[in-house]
């Protein structure tokens, strides 16, 4: 695999460390980890998203879901089996599991249900207030020149 260097994006650039910090994990990831479990994310509206991850096998027990730091954080982890089950074939996967999902700056996670075998969580993108574009006023040439003759007729 081939190593890119991001050193210069990061002396040529001011505020964008969290896209070269997101671009170095994503070069740097493993694939092989990241098979299991299966999972999609869908955009439900404007500003929502759903990721379903498949956790057949996984009680509401077994599962965590958590926030850190701008972090979706899902785990599974199955209680040991007591060994008095002899399977023939075995094709459901119970391993424990861990995946991660970045999350955006404003994403909140609003839910979580687990339905037949996925969990699904619900997150929706709040833009807050001072960030929302807003619209400036635009005020009259007229009134700004005759404020300064004004001026210079007191003077």
């Amino acid at each position: 695999m081939q190593r890119f260097d991001l050193a210069p994006l990061y002396r040529a650039t001011v505020g964008f460390d969290q896209i070269a910090d997101l671009m170095d994990r994503v070069l740097t990831n493993d694939v092989g980890n990241q098979t299991y479990p299966p999972y999609n994310i869908e955009k439900t509206a404007a500003d929502s998203y759903r990721i379903s991850v498949a956790v057949a096998g996984f009680s509401d027990e077994d599962l965590t879901v958590e926030v850190k730091e701008n972090a979706l954080v899902v785990s599974g982890r199955k209680a040991e089996e007591d060994g008095q089950r002899a399977y023939l074939h075995r094709g459901i996967a119970t391993r424990a599991f861990e995946r991660r999902f970045h999350l955006a700056d404003h994403v909140r996670v609003t839910g979580a249900s687990h339905v037949n075998g996925m969990l699904h969580i619900d997150l929706t993108r709040e833009i807050p207030e001072a960030l929302k574009p807003r619209r400036i006023a635009i005020s009259k040439a007229d009134a700004v020149e005759k404020d300064v003759v004004d001026a210079k007729a007191v003077n």
